[in-house]
């Protein structure tokens, strides 16, 4: 009798899903939060709200990926913060409706699962979960083969975040009020295929010492997104929070005016603080025009607060007490858009 195929023949490893699953367990168990009813291995994943502490919940959902940083992440080999990102796209913007992100699930694809590397990504997820009071409580190991080329892997996040009834953002944004920005940790996880191309025009590779900071190129722009949501949610919680924008893809001219009402606008001083060394290097290596760096990238403020003018000092001293480097933008005006005065320093 001969043997018949098996699916690791084919390409597909159960065995090794299954010594994933246990490997990661310890790290998803980190993140338990009240409201978490299930660990990891069911079909599905409970939550329950009322032992979150919610009376009359509205659930807000995002999804979102890192985009093409993971090209960076895999040819370095430098995995264990591209998780980080992950989670921190997906809470960041929970928080900017005025949600507290309650719980993440991941879904990692690969031609052929390697435990470690997998482990190694899964882990970062629950680091970043953790530090966004976020409980990991499921996810999606997909070993594709035929699909990825080797090596390759993709990742994607779905988060799911609760607030009480009627406190929505944005929400009593007018004129008058002040921009407070805080500060990114670098490129965060957009505008990589620029960065790539900027990489290749310069001619260095990634392991080349960074021209703008300490270490190598490739460590230095995967430095991990900035996770705002413990900070963000305390600003909320403290009063005078009229609206957040996460400084994502389209930079500080295309996601500040998603907050605003019909009429108004965001002007924002420009010399109001210092451009970070990585993006003046890519706006000289790219001689890239100010408007265009301005619309593609953070610029070194990676969440604005829409807050009120009354509130603002509180608030500034509240954030930075909480870590965060505060700057003060501008302000709320008749407009449309976002307003520029001055030059980036």
């Amino acid at each position: 009798m001969t043997n018949g195929l098996t699916y690791a023949q084919a390409g597909v490893d159960i065995d090794a899903g299954n010594e994933l699953v246990e490997r990661i367990k310890p790290a998803a168990k980190r993140t338990t939060r009240p409201g978490t009813m299930s660990g990891l291995g069911g079909f599905g994943a409970l939550f329950d709200l009322k032992a979150a502490g919610y009376s009359d919940p509205i659930l807000v959902a995002a999804t979102d990926g890192v985009g093409t940083k993971l090209r960076i992440a895999i040819d370095t080999g430098n995995v264990d913060t591209i998780g980080i990102d992950l989670v921190a796209m997906c809470v960041n913007d929970l928080v900017c409706q005025g949600a507290e992100p309650l719980l993440f699930l991941d879904y990692f694809a690969t031609g052929k699962l390697e435990v470690d590397q997998a482990a190694r990504i899964i882990e970062g997820i629950a680091e970043g979960c953790a530090a966004s009071g976020c409980a990991l409580i499921g996810g999606e190991t997909a070993e594709m083969p035929g699909m990825y080329h080797k090596g390759d892997f993709d990742l994607a996040g779905f988060a799911v975040g609760a607030m009480e009834r009627g406190q929505d953002l944005p929400a009593g944004v007018q004129a008058g009020d002040v921009l407070l920005g805080l500060a990114s940790n670098g490129v965060h996880s957009n505008g990589y295929s620029f960065v790539r191309k900027v990489v290749e025009l310069s001619g260095l590779t990634w392991d080349a010492p960074s021209p703008f900071s300490d270490g190598n190129l490739g460590a230095a722009l995967l430095a991990p997104t900035r996770l705002y949501v413990k900070q963000a949610l305390a600003a909320i919680r403290a009063g005078g929070v009229h609206g957040l924008a996460h400084i994502t893809g389209g930079g500080l001219t295309e996601n500040p005016p998603r907050v605003l009402p019909d009429g108004l606008a965001c002007e924002i001083d420009l010399g109001a603080w210092t451009l970070p060394p990585v993006f003046r290097w890519l706006a000289t290596t790219a001689n890239m025009a100010e408007p265009e760096l301005l619309k593609t990238f953070n610029c070194g403020i990676g969440m604005i607060l829409v807050v009120a003018e009354d509130r603002a000092e509180a608030l500034s001293a509240l954030l930075a007490e909480a870590g965060e480097t505060v700057t003060r933008l501008g302000r709320v005006v008749e407009g449309q858009g976002v307003i520029y005065r001055g030059r980036l320093l």
